[in-house]
């Protein structure tokens, strides 16, 4: 007789649903230390820009570095595939919002072209900024290289989900061991929400990894696949794999709590939970000098076959430093 394995269901935490409690001690502001670094690149503000067409271009990563942040270049969105960006983002954003799926999946069917992959990494170091670019799991082994040959400094692996372990059609697929060999630039890696996961990423030697799948405000990954986990659960689940991983290695690989972030009390429970830095999506586009000018839409959202996520109108808050910052 077989015995049915039984599925367990956990209770699971959301930012909403939790506050910060305060402890015993207090210390003034000028005495903490903010600093993140992964394999040798160091941020005075952990804060990375999410890979999204409508937050990050050469020149908006230029103002997150002079601001202590990091951005992340879209390896496979309009930068690498058009000239002339500014004229492709007007498009989008004057799109009727029930033609904007059909548009941004036109738009995307465009080659990705290697000459404009090195020519926004040069763009981005010319504008005074550390350069991180992001390709989808498919796409990396021909894409990495090629950036990272242009003088990428980091190379980032994301997709709506990412493990050590995938099966394909390819008679080789994707091992993150080897692409460390064939890249030599620290290699972040997600997305993810599980302590096995997390720890098995962690053991293929990557610098650091990425949490969340599905929270975004412009992401419909759960609206539309079912999955994902709650921020806060996830960030305290990856953040025990990490210190797991240090304990049996003595190697700390980075947490970063990638979307869902709306607010600083947000961003302040990411770190309670255990996150080294946070991924910030929509937040930042609503900067003046975010390229979607007031607008942001979901990297998943021009998917040929399961689009997920949307064109949301934003609006702009302010500069990129009163976001951070404060006015």
């Amino acid at each position: 007789m077989v015995v049915p394995q039984l599925k367990q269901i956990r209770r699971t935490y959301g930012f909403d649903e939790i506050s910060i409690a305060p402890g015993e001690l207090t210390v003034n502001p000028e005495m903490t230390n903010t600093d993140f670094s992964i394999d040798g690149i160091s941020l005075s503000t952990p804060i990375l820009a999410a890979a999204m067409d409508a937050v990050v271009s050469p020149k908006f990563a230029g103002h997150m570095s002079e601001l202590g942040g990091m951005a992340v270049l879209n390896l496979e969105g309009i930068q690498a595939r058009y000239e002339n960006t500014e004229e492709i983002l007007n498009e989008v954003v004057t799109s009727p919002q029930e033609e904007v799926t059909r548009l941004l999946q036109k738009l995307y069917t465009e080659p990705i072209k290697d000459h404009l992959i090195a020519a926004r990494v040069e763009e981005t170091k010319r504008n005074g900024a550390k350069c991180a670019v992001s390709v989808t799991p498919a796409s990396t082994k021909r894409l990495a290289p090629v950036a990272a040959e242009a003088g990428a400094d980091m190379i980032v692996v994301q997709s709506t989900v990412t493990t050590a372990r995938h099966i394909s059609t390819s008679q080789v697929g994707l091992r993150f061991p080897e692409l460390l060999e064939m890249v030599n630039v620290p290699v972040l890696v997600g997305n993810c929400v599980g302590f096995d996961v997390a720890l098995e990423l962690m053991e293929t030697g990557i610098h650091g990894l990425l949490v969340g799948v599905g929270p975004g405000a412009a992401c419909t990954t759960r609206e539309v696949t079912g999955v994902g986990v709650p921020q806060v659960t996830a960030t305290m689940d990856c953040a025990a794999a990490r210190d797991e991983y240090f304990k049996r290695s003595g190697r700390y690989v980075p947490v970063i709590t990638d979307g869902g972030i709306r607010t600083g009390g947000d961003l302040c429970k990411s770190f309670a939970c255990g996150a080294d830095a946070v991924m910030l999506g929509t937040p930042l586009a609503q900067a003046k000098e975010a390229p979607g000018k007031g607008y942001n839409w979901g990297m998943a959202n021009p998917h040929p076959a399961l689009p997920r996520g949307t064109r949301v109108n934003v609006g702009v808050r302010g500069t990129l430093k009163e976001i951070l910052f404060g006015p």
